[in-house]
């Protein structure tokens, strides 16, 4: 890992003293992807989305809690039958089982898709980030994660921007019939 580390410092500072001898400023840029990915509309609406999609499996399993806090209530009354008390049991660890079969199939449905819809927005990402980076006269974007940065060189706030203009023009056209 510090071998590709020291590859890439080295191909930064060869084309820094290359571009230097040309008497050419290079012009660097540096996003914040987990920023873009927490902030952009597209990402944001997308989590909208998912939650709409996954909010009635995830409301029933909220109700499924509560009925096993309702029977562990029951379970604790001391006015059960031995029989009754074991059907009860018995309904709860099923219950448990059930819940937390549900559960993990609901994280992992959810954790793909997620996953999905940032894939999908990859490539508008990108997009962006290059019609910044011509607009602006720059030569190199740089993406996190990186070990450090300059603040000067954060353009995360341009592409957010050029983001908003994107998911703004594609609610409207999405608007008109």
């Amino acid at each position: 890992m510090r071998s590709s580390v020291r590859i890439i410092c080295a191909l930064i500072f060869g084309i820094l003293f290359a571009t230097g001898a040309g008497a050419q400023q290079l012009r660097i840029g540096y996003v914040d992807m987990k920023q873009v990915l927490d902030n952009a509309p597209q990402v944001v609406a997308g989590r909208a989305k998912l939650d709409k999609e996954f909010r009635a499996r995830n409301d029933a399993i909220e109700i499924d809690e509560f009925r096993v806090g309702a029977l562990e209530a029951r379970l604790l009354q001391a006015d059960l039958s031995p029989d009754n008390k074991i059907a009860l049991e018995r309904e709860l660890r099923e219950l448990h089982r059930n819940i937390s079969r549900r559960k993990e199939d609901l994280r992992d449905e959810l954790s793909f898709r997620r996953t999905e819809e940032v894939q999908r927005l990859e490539e508008e990402i990108n997009v962006a980030v290059q019609e910044i980076a011509v607009r602006n006269g720059f030569d190199l974007i740089i993406s996190s994660p990186v070990v450090y940065a300059n603040p000067d060189l954060n353009i995360t706030d341009l592409i957010l921007e050029q983001l908003e203009v994107e998911f703004a023009a594609d609610q409207l056209e999405l608007a008109t019939p």
